[in-house]
């Protein structure tokens, strides 16, 4: 059996790590062909490329990501040798990278990642940003999945697995009062603060008004889920969002759950592209049944 040549495996780290050809060799006191070739060997010997260029960038394939995370913990354990005799630490952990929608409720996200959390074995990498930048290193295998409140169409030259993994009512939220609140009558003339309008949930709360002809007073859009939950907190506006959003408000009564809204919804993705090499930790966390997510 063909035994890996580690001098191959670490060069392909080092510029893995450096993203520039160039200036890996240069610091490796190589020459620029000498560290290209051997990097071409150790892609013949797994049989895989683990490089692509892009204009004059080296952007790692899907093999390529996956031989990085594990000439990552191999390279570091010389340290970690060093670390446990001397100092009786180091351990081996897998890595997990989750993109999110920066907008996306804070509560979901610690929902979805909530059994990773007292696993000692995982190293969980949380990124947020705009879906099309998330999109993007999720293309290039830099991210295992991202998590949106917006769902996504496969296509030919973008062929997403979009997957709805939970749904949440959305509902009208305020202060604590002493009448009932009426749906549709109370919400007429009401001062509100609502998701932005190029959310799935405002197109749907328009169309929930349009029928019942209402035009309510809007105090404020606000795309950020976290901003619209302080604003909820901090004014007597009424909100109209998921509770999942204001759980812990709900929970110490600073705010309470009117009424939800019929037919009006909040979907939550996970996103994912085709991947040979698929972690293993994504799977389990799919594997969850919504109510599981959303739980408090």
């Amino acid at each position: 059996m063909a035994r890996l040549n580690y001098h191959h495996l670490y060069y392909f780290w080092r510029v893995a790590k450096q993203g520039n050809l160039t200036e890996t060799a240069e610091r490796l006191h190589l020459s620029q062909s000498a560290l290209s070739t051997q990097i071409k060997k150790l892609e013949a010997a797994l049989g895989q490329a683990l490089f692509k260029r892009v204009g004059r960038r080296l952007e790692l394939t899907e093999s390529g990501r996956v031989a990085l995370d594990y000439a990552e913990p191999i390279f570091n354990r010389g340290d970690e040798l060093l670390a446990t005799l001397r100092e009786g630490r180091g351990a081996e952990r897998q890595v997990i990278r989750i993109g999110a929608m920066a907008t996306l409720s804070r509560n979901f996200q610690e929902g979805f990642i909530g059994p990773l959390m007292d696993r000692s074995d995982i190293s969980l990498v949380l990124q947020s940003g705009r879906l099309d930048d998330l999109l993007g290193q999720l293309s290039t295998h830099r991210l295992d999945l991202v998590l949106s409140n917006t769902d996504l169409r496969s296509t030919a030259e973008t062929p997403w697995r979009s997957r709805r993994i939970a749904r949440q009512a959305v509902s009208v939220l305020g202060r604590p009062r002493a009448k009932p609140f009426r749906l549709p009558d109370d919400l007429a003339d009401a001062r509100v603060l609502l998701p932005g309008e190029h959310s799935e949930i405002r197109t749907a709360v328009d169309m929930y008004c349009e029928r019942w002809g209402m035009r309510p007073h809007i105090l404020a859009e606000v795309d950020d889920m976290a901003m619209l939950r302080l604003l909820a907190r901090d004014t007597d506006a009424i909100s109209i969002m998921p509770p999942v959003v204001v759980r812990d408000e709900i929970a110490d009564g600073t705010l309470v759950e009117y009424a939800q809204l019929p037919n009006v919804h909040e979907n939550f993705y996970a996103i994912s592209v085709k991947r040979y090499f698929q972690n293993p930790l994504i799977a389990e966390l799919l594997a969850r049944e919504p109510h599981e997510i959303m739980a408090d």
